[in-house]
């Protein structure tokens, strides 16, 4: 026995994964990080353009104060290692009619626009449905996000003593039926309930909680110089320079087991020893055995299904030409029940609402070739990925020249990821980019924690609570983190040396080009 510093192996170098490298390397750990792919970042990826690296995952930064404690935490200060732009328009949106609506960072020009657009009484409608989202942030960022372990009994207690928040939830009815009734225009309706996507569900199923996402965002917007995938190397240098070591283009096998306790991961280059194992990728990979057969017990069934939406992502570099663009712009389809009825099929919807994010806005001259990358809603399932590109393709940029929207060169379908080619990324996940499916009340309730089942095992990332999204991913770092230190502050101090290898847990092969984070 010699006392030795605890060793912990993260698999996955998602946002997730890099922030629990972080944190635990800062706080003394031995981490050892490592993914399938060549770089850090997971779905907060990039591919190569004309020009330069595009950003091919998530690309609004929301919700600062989360990544701002972060690197607090590790006695860094946040703009110090990225260079963040609030935006003033938050984001532009166009409709088939015509109409034109850029909602701000500044509330009163927000409600300004609304109002010029849609007419007082929709400004007024505006106003109350913001309110009622922010009390409803309010309310329950504590409580859900901030805890590590969502309880039903504290969100009954929170509900119980601010009784109005019972109005503002409308239990039992779905995010549209809110808006519904908070909007008598139609299109305002359909713009709020765009985001119930931001978490991989429709607007139809998810629960009149979900209002309170607009809030995220009406706190403000920024963007990353250099694109989003700057934020994964600014902490993926920084666990570095702490001691982590990584290992890129490593493929996790299994989990190993000694005495019933880890003791670390076989990979297909050999084992990499460690105390505890931090799973970073789909929890449904866990269930179905990709880490093991020991694993698929740690995660209940429950906790991955339903699935969320997944989504066909075009990222390329092109010359724009059409209507002025804001760096986030929404295109409109015609009748939203048509587009999530589509994906409930698990049927690619033909009249769909594409997002457009122009990522160097502001930075070019806007006819001059430009990074872009173009997201629209998609089922999770997996087709034949040359039969669905080919499709994909003509009904996106047909739909753009609708709307007057050109772009030369046009990309071609080899810029063009489908729910195949995110399954192939992140295994197991079906193409669901946002995890388990938030529909239902009681659906933030069921995601897993990060405990699991078995000890020694945790999970972080946005298939874990709190969620979906580059935030709640960070914060589940933090959660994770949190319940290691707890769990493991007197019991790591000394430890025995394991064997390489251990008592396998069952094995499991992954494909070569496949990454768990």
């Amino acid at each position: 026995m010699k006392t030795t510093k605890p060793r912990a192996v993260i698999v996955g170098a998602g946002i997730a994964g890099l922030a629990t490298a972080l944190r635990l390397s800062h706080r003394g750990w031995d981490v050892t990080l490592l993914d399938m792919q060549a770089a850090p970042g997971g779905k907060m990826r990039t591919v190569a353009s004309a020009a330069g690296p595009v950003d091919a995952g998530p690309t609004v930064l929301t919700m600062r104060p989360v990544f701002d404690a972060l690197f607090a935490d590790v006695d860094e200060v946040l703009t110090d290692h990225v260079t963040l732009n609030p935006l003033e328009t938050l984001a532009r949106h166009y409709w088939d009619d015509g109409a034109t609506l850029d909602l701000m960072a500044d509330p009163q020009a927000s409600h300004a626009n609304v109002t010029a657009t849609f007419g007082a009484k929709a400004g007024t409608q505006f106003a109350a449905f913001s309110a009622r989202a922010k009390r409803l942030f309010d309310a329950f960022d504590a409580p859900m996000m901030q805890t590590s372990v969502p309880d039903p009994w504290a969100v009954a207690k929170t509900v119980a003593s601010h009784p109005r928040l019972i109005r503002d939830m409308a239990p039992h009815q779905s995010l549209a039926a809110l808006l519904r009734r908070s909007f008598s225009d139609p299109r305002l309706a359909q713009l709020f309930g765009r985001y119930a996507t931001y978490v991989g569900g429709s607007p139809y199923a998810s629960p009149a909680i979900l209002a309170l996402i607009w809030q995220a965002e009406a706190r403000g917007v920024w963007t990353v110089a250099g694109g989003m995938h700057q934020l994964a190397t600014a902490i993926a240098g920084l666990a570095a320079a702490r001691g982590t070591v990584f290992r890129y283009n490593t493929t996790a096998v299994r989990v190993t087991r000694q005495g019933g306790k880890i003791t670390g991961v076989e990979t297909h280059g050999g084992h990499i020893p460690g105390d505890i194992v931090v799973f970073n990728g789909d929890p449904r990979a866990l269930e179905t055995g990709l880490l093991g057969e020991g694993p698929k017990a740690a995660v209940p069934a429950t906790a991955t299904a339903a699935r969320s939406l997944s989504a066909y992502v075009h990222a390329f570099a092109a010359a724009p030409d059409g209507p002025p663009l804001a760096h986030h712009t929404v295109f409109f389809g015609r009748d939203p029940k048509a587009e999530f009825t589509a994906l409930a099929k698990g049927e690619m919807p033909q009249d769909a609402t594409l997002y457009l994010c122009a990522q160097d806005h502001g930075q070019a001259a806007p006819d001059a070739t430009q990074r872009f990358e173009i997201i629209m809603n998609a089922p999770p399932v997996l087709c034949d990925p040359k039969k669905e590109k080919a499709k994909c393709q003509t009904l996106i940029f047909d739909r753009f020249r609708q709307f007057g929207l050109q772009f030369s060169p046009q990309p071609g379908p080899q810029t063009l990821t489908t729910p195949w080619g995110f399954d192939t990324l992140f295994p197991a996940s079906q193409g669901s980019l946002y995890g388990r499916s938030p529909h239902g009340m009681m659906a933030a309730f069921k995601r897993p924690t990060a405990r699991t089942a078995m000890p020694g095992l945790y999970l972080c990332g946005g298939g874990a609570h709190p969620g979906a999204g580059v935030p709640m991913a960070v914060l589940s770092a933090r959660h994770a983190v949190a319940a290691i230190m707890t769990d493991h502050a007197s019991t790591l101090t000394s430890r025995q040396t394991a064997t390489p290898g251990g008592t396998s847990m069952g094995s499991a092969t992954a494909e070569p080009k496949r990454s768990l984070s």
